[in-house]
């Protein structure tokens, strides 16, 4: 594409030549019934066409030089940009790793729980064997303070 905003330039100037050329040949062929002040007059513009020809020529080889420079500064940008895919597989792999770890600590809690339920478990079968522990020597405790009265009791009896 480049290559031919550089040759509109010069075909420009290409025209214009012809047209000179073309205008040449008319004012000679005119010329000899033309005063020589029309003929200046009829070079003056010419010449002032070609510079103004010149002067667009070199406006529009600027204006497309300074094109093509942002065309390839937006071609590396977008370029650097990721693609959709890139975008899909990143958060992909993003969510995975979000899964993965909620998997990790959910299995986590779930032993967490298990392991209190155990000692829960444990603790009341501990407490259980405790409680039971303290009626047995509560009853035990009991019938001894009753035998101990008892063999007074005896031998006061036996006494007489």
């Amino acid at each position: 594409m480049s290559r031919n905003i550089d040759y509109l330039p010069q075909l420009a100037i290409f025209l214009a030549g012809i047209a000179a050329g073309a205008l040449t040949v008319v004012r000679r062929e005119r010329s000899a019934g033309m005063n020589p002040a029309a003929v200046q007059e009829l070079k003056n513009s010419l010449a002032h066409l070609e510079t103004r020809l010149a002067a667009q020529d070199s406006a529009s080889t600027q204006r497309f030089t300074r094109v093509e420079a942002r065309l390839e500064e937006h071609a590396a940008k977008l370029a650097e940009v990721p693609s959709t895919t890139q975008i899909i597989a990143a958060m992909e792999q993003l969510l995975s790793k979000t899964m993965s770890s909620l998997d990790e600590r959910l299995t986590t809690q779930a032993h967490s729980i298990e392991v209190l339920k155990t000692t829960v478990s444990q603790t009341d079968s501990l407490l259980e064997r405790v409680l039971e522990s303290l009626d047995s020597l509560q009853t035990y405790s009991d019938p001894a303070d009753q035998s101990d009265d008892m063999l007074l009791h005896r031998s006061a009896v036996l006494a007489p």
